[in-house]
């Protein structure tokens, strides 16, 4: 659909956004938008390390020393 635009129409159209938005709109545009990919990556590397966080520290339970078969102290006093 796209692959019959050249530069020349890229140009115009680059030219036809300015002259509705100006500059400083685009700029504040393309400021938000970095802002917005940056919180996005953000968000989802932090996702990643919890998940990291909790495959680690879902080991099973160490049942080797249980209370009850701890040497109660009470009978060597």
């Amino acid at each position: 659909m796209f692959s019959n635009i050249g530069p020349w129409q890229l140009l115009i159209i680059l030219l036809i956004v300015l002259a509705i938005f100006g500059t400083k709109k685009l700029r504040n545009m393309g400021s938000d938008l970095g802002g917005a990919v940056k919180g996005f990556r953000s968000a989802m590397n932090e996702a990643d390390e919890t998940a990291e966080q909790i495959s680690d520290s879902s080991n099973d339970a160490d049942f080797d020393n249980t209370p009850a078969e701890e040497p109660s102290k009470e009978k060597d006093a």
